[in-house]
């Protein structure tokens, strides 16, 4: 595997290919992160992954200084899942001055859900986004299913820019207890770990309670958010929406969507300090 930390070098190297497969990641590599560039691997004549951890989509208040680093190991871990090309600026080479010139996705799809709890997210996410795709100029790129509303947000930026690159979504990936992989699951103590599960556990509940017919959606999240607040989260948001848009579904459309399977659950809620997200299609 080649490590590149420069722009210049990068484009380059990649001039000798004609297709490449991207993965970009914020690195402290998981398996779900693995298994993403194991899913990129065959669709490039080259693979190019990313590690930066960028300033621009955490507030203030947010981990961006602790956010866990673990270079060596990631390094070893993307060598051994097939990546050829590390692709690792320094925060001054991709910022080599302040980013004035920003990605502002509609308000409509990023200004809910993630983008209400965490204002500016998503204009952080889509500014780094089109800068690396700049960068690494690739015809196709994978992004994790967990983040629901960011790949929806990445898949809407490349369409309406005309980007000619194939955006493809990664299963979200679980661990044994359904727990889905995570970065901040390191967090975590033994007993938050424990407990962490019943976040996915309160999404299936959900999802099941749809597909048995339940079409009183205010009541069914209000059940959910009760039954995790009472185990002691704090949580964001736990909701049913259209994967079309991620906009509230009318009570007359719900089973009808459920039977088109174009319903997903999400949410989002704290567990001591970490905050977690989750999804499920139903």
């Amino acid at each position: 595997m080649k490590i590149i930390t420069t722009v210049t070098e990068l484009r380059a190297h990649l001039a000798h290919f004609k297709r490449p497969a991207f993965v970009p990641t914020m690195g402290n590599l998981h398996d779900g992160h693995l298994a993403l560039v194991r899913q990129a691997k065959p669709l490039g004549d080259v693979l190019v992954a990313s590690i930066f951890v960028n300033r621009l989509q955490f507030l203030p208040h947010e981990d961006f200084d602790t956010y866990p680093r673990t270079w060596t190991a990631d390094c070893q871990a993307l060598a051994d899942a097939g990546c050829d090309v590390l692709f690792a600026p320094s925060e001054s080479e991709l910022y080599p001055q302040p980013q004035g010139y920003k990605v502002h996705p509609p308000v409509a799809l990023a200004d809910l859900l993630e983008g209400h709890f965490r204002p500016g997210f998503f204009i952080g996410v889509c500014t780094v986004v089109m800068k690396l795709f700049a960068c690494v100029q690739p015809r196709v790129a994978v992004f994790g299913q967990k983040d629901y509303q960011q790949l929806m947000v990445i898949k809407g930026m490349v369409q309406q820019f005309a980007l000619p690159i194939e955006v493809v979504a990664g299963h979200t990936q679980r661990a044994a207890d359904g727990l889905a992989l995570s970065s901040r699951n390191n967090y975590l103590s033994a007993t938050e770990r424990a407990e962490a599960v019943h976040l996915s556990g309160t999404l299936q509940q959900m999802a099941q309670a749809l597909k048995n017919g339940s079409s009183d959606i205010a009541a069914l999240e209000q059940q959910a958010l009760d039954r995790l607040t009472k185990r002691g989260w704090q949580p964001d948001y736990l909701v049913v929406r259209r994967r079309l848009d991620l906009q509230p579904p009318n009570a007359g459309e719900v089973a009808d969507l459920v039977r088109q399977q174009g319903l997903v659950v999400l949410g989002a809620a704290r567990l001591g300090a970490t905050r977690l997200i989750d999804n499920l299609e139903v």
